[in-house]
């Protein structure tokens, strides 16, 4: 036997414990399934079951729970096992999850139902993968290069029905501190140059000489990310939810839909550390209302499976490889009938092809 054959099990054995200790981490990282909803017939069954007991003790003692019991930390009231639930429903009490309003203001409240089990699943594997995936090799005075293929519905000028062109190519770099211009390169177009200081014109009082100046550029967010600020992102997904809620606030639309755009537009337009894009899919498995689609296709044609959420008759997806888990690419697609067509239009259609480094706007990575 050679020596190489003999180091096998041992080798095996390291990479095994490496990986049973990276999926505990992820564990962390994404919440557990939802309870899901019982049947009227067993609902019924365990209200009985519940009340008899409480008839049947006498003193009430199948009612209480202990105040040592009560006050334990680290419970989480969001995961009720169902008979708990079922006696949370006898009692009388109700218990809602805080979320954001419509209008995204603090202290509001919205009842909605916690994202799937299977779209937690699919998250999951995404953050597992997200995890194991290499660094970002940018580094500071270099690019970020995206290549996608894209596609978005226009209506004519008689404000007809919306239609989708084929799809066409999409090339940006993006400085990795934001301190330089970058560039965006679409199909058909001419170059667009991205965060230049534009020239604006101010005046100091009525009938002054206007004064050229720069419109000073916004500070890097969440909705205005570099490479450098998306690296310092939290990589707990519930800090993270809440700073995307925080700086998405101003937006229209319901916080969890402001909140699940966002971070599509984060995992498709920047090139995030391994972990903040774990933590950017725990995030998202947090966002009520989250669903699973069986099957979706990117604007490239490649076919996977989808977690998708619906606001004011439009559906947003996301679609993974079914194999490795990647993220493919997105789509915006009608769920109900309006003027720009028919419940099942779709309004656009993304496929990211490549994310890496790049020396300069305009050049392509090396390799």
């Amino acid at each position: 036997m050679n020596a190489s054959a003999s180091r096998t099990p041992h080798h095996d054995r390291g990479r095994a414990d490496a990986d049973a200790l990276l999926r505990a981490e992820l564990a962390e990282l994404l919440p557990p399934p939802p309870v899901p909803e019982l049947a009227p017939e067993r609902d019924r069954d365990l209200r009985h079951s519940v009340l008899r007991t409480a008839l049947a003790s006498g003193d009430g003692a199948g009612g209480r729970v202990s105040r040592e019991r009560r006050a334990r930390p680290g419970v989480r009231l969001g995961w009720i096992v169902a008979p708990v639930a079922a006696c949370a429903v006898v009692t009388g009490v109700a218990v809602l999850a805080p979320q954001n309003g419509p209008t995204g203001s603090p202290g509001r409240f919205s009842v909605g139902r916690p994202a799937t089990p299977e779209a937690v699943r699919v998250l999951s594997g995404a953050a597992l993968a997200a995890a194991a995936a290499p660094a970002p090799d940018a580094r500071p005075g270099g690019y970020v290069y995206v290549r996608s293929l894209v596609a978005h519905a226009g209506r004519d000028a008689a404000d007809g029905p919306a239609a989708l062109p084929p799809a066409h190519q999409r090339e940006v770099w993006l400085s990795v501190d934001g301190s330089r211009p970058g560039l965006l390169r679409e199909t058909g177009t001419a170059d667009t140059e991205l965060g230049a200081e534009l020239p604006v014109y101010e005046l100091d009082g009525p009938g002054a000489t206007p004064r050229k100046t720069t419109l000073a550029a916004a500070a890097p967010s969440v909705t205005n990310p570099t490479h450098t600020y998306v690296a310092t992102l939290p990589t707990d997904p519930d800090a993270l939810l809440r700073l995307i809620r925080d700086q998405t606030r101003a937006g229209e639309g319901d916080a969890d839909q402001r909140a699940f755009t966002a971070i599509g537009t984060l995992l498709a337009e920047t090139w995030a550390p391994p972990k903040v894009t774990a933590a950017l899919y725990g995030a998202a498995a947090r966002i009520p209302g989250v669903t699973l689609l069986p099957s979706a296709k990117d604007a490239a044609g490649r076919e996977g499976v989808a977690v998708a959420r619906t606001a004011h008759g439009e559906q947003t997806q996301w679609i993974f490889d079914r194999t490795t888990s990647a993220f493919l690419g997105e789509r915006t697609v009608l769920t109900e009938t309006t003027s720009a067509g028919r419940a099942g239009t779709v309004l656009g259609v993304s496929a990211v092809l490549a994310k890496a480094s790049a020396p300069a706007p305009g050049e392509l990575p090396k390799g």
